[in-house]
């Protein structure tokens, strides 16, 4: 690799991490397992575990899979509001894990807990105003989605979003940008935007190693069209985006007790696989009404969401749930593997940046027109 190319690629997000590439790995619920996670560490990423949908009882354990596979720093994800949260800002700590990843933020006093243990805090944000307030709650890097992104997202694209964020926190924390990102020259470009790295999730989640059943896998590669990639609010009153397929025609179609009675299932089948109280399904979902934005069984639905995806991402049924995805899926057309992928973006990366130094060095030679 040149050298103008390595100095390119060790970013403040490499040094904070401690991985070779600033290429991070999302924690993508029922993808991100001990396997990908490691797979990515291993290859010069940087990998998080889904910690929001792995049972308490199986999150050391998890933890302590990915610690036997690779020698990689690694993160782990969680959400505020699941049951098991304190825990797991604990197994955390105790098992020397280089960082987490969340979206709601947590509270002060955890964010000081992980920060003290010197856990670096990475909060996926949408909105500049939002990428201030977690820097202001002190996150050590922050990950900027755009509009294409997969799963909960917002309507402004990565062109436009990245370098509002990187102008508005990027003097004082690294900087990722994640949504329709899948090689070397959208590393490259959010390099040139003034981002440290990019995040990717659909990407990752359409590897060899990724645990997505084959039948799923073929779904997400069949999808050619980045527009049938839609912002739907319908599972849970927020948007977010997913490939259409029957399941989602039919919640966008659902009256309100269609769509409590689906809630209700779900919310079921995640405390049959948590062992959560009722209790807590439900103060949970009162947290997430607390704003007013959403009704009771969308946030229900919100709480319980693994278990409607589930079906497609474990079960290989992938009409039969939700198929949260980035629109850069309807670009992607190869199953690699996690080694391969980020050799490529790497290897690409240094071409584009090898060509555009060579048309700088041509434009600016003597007797070159202008």
């Amino acid at each position: 690799m040149s050298t103008g190319m390595s100095a390119l690629l060790d970013t403040r997000i490499t040094r904070l991490l401690g991985c070779r590439y600033p290429i991070i790995q999302t924690a993508m619920g029922w993808v991100a397992d001990p396997i990908l996670v490691a797979a990515t560490g291993n290859a010069g990423g940087f990998g998080f575990l889904a910690g929001a949908t792995i049972p308490p009882e199986r999150m050391e354990a998890d933890i302590l899979a990915v610690k036997s596979m690779t020698d990689e720093n690694f993160g782990v994800n969680f959400h505020m509001y699941q049951p098991n949260a304190a825990e797991i800002v604990e197994l955390v700590i105790k098992h020397g894990v280089r960082a987490v990843s969340y979206s709601r933020s947590p509270g002060a006093e955890m964010v000081a807990r992980l920060k003290d243990a010197g856990v670096v805090c990475m909060p996926t944000v949408g909105l500049p105003k939002h990428a201030l307030k977690a820097v202001e709650m002190g996150a050590d890097a922050v990950t900027v989605q755009g509009g294409e992104g997969g799963g909960h997202t917002g309507a402004v694209p990565t062109t436009l979003l990245l370098p509002q964020v990187v102008d508005a926190v990027g003097d004082k924390v690294p900087v990722l940008g994640a949504g329709g990102f899948k090689d070397g020259r959208g590393l490259l470009a959010a390099l040139a935007f003034g981002a440290d790295g990019i995040a990717m999730g659909t990407r990752f989640l359409l590897t060899k190693e990724s645990p997505v059943p084959e039948p799923t896998k073929q779904r997400y590669l069949s999808c050619k069209d980045p527009a049938a990639i839609i912002r739907s609010s319908a599972l849970d009153g927020l948007p977010q985006r997913m490939i259409l397929n029957p399941f989602l025609s039919e919640l966008e179609q659902a009256g309100g007790l269609k769509k409590l009675w689906i809630a209700l299932q779900s919310a079921l089948a995640f405390r049959r696989f948590t062992g959560a109280s009722v209790g807590s399904l439900l103060r949970s979902a009162l947290a997430m009404t607390s704003g007013g934005d959403i009704s009771k069984a969308q946030a229900i639905m919100a709480a319980n969401a693994p278990m409607i995806i589930q079906k497609a991402m474990v079960d290989g049924l992938p009409d039969d749930g939700v198929l949260p995805s980035g629109q850069v899926a309807g670009v992607i057309d190869e199953l690699l593997s996690c080694e391969e992928l980020i050799r490529s973006i790497v290897a690409e990366a240094e071409m584009r940046f090898g060509t555009l130094a060579a048309h700088s060095h041509a434009s600016a030679s003597p007797g070159s027109e202008g």
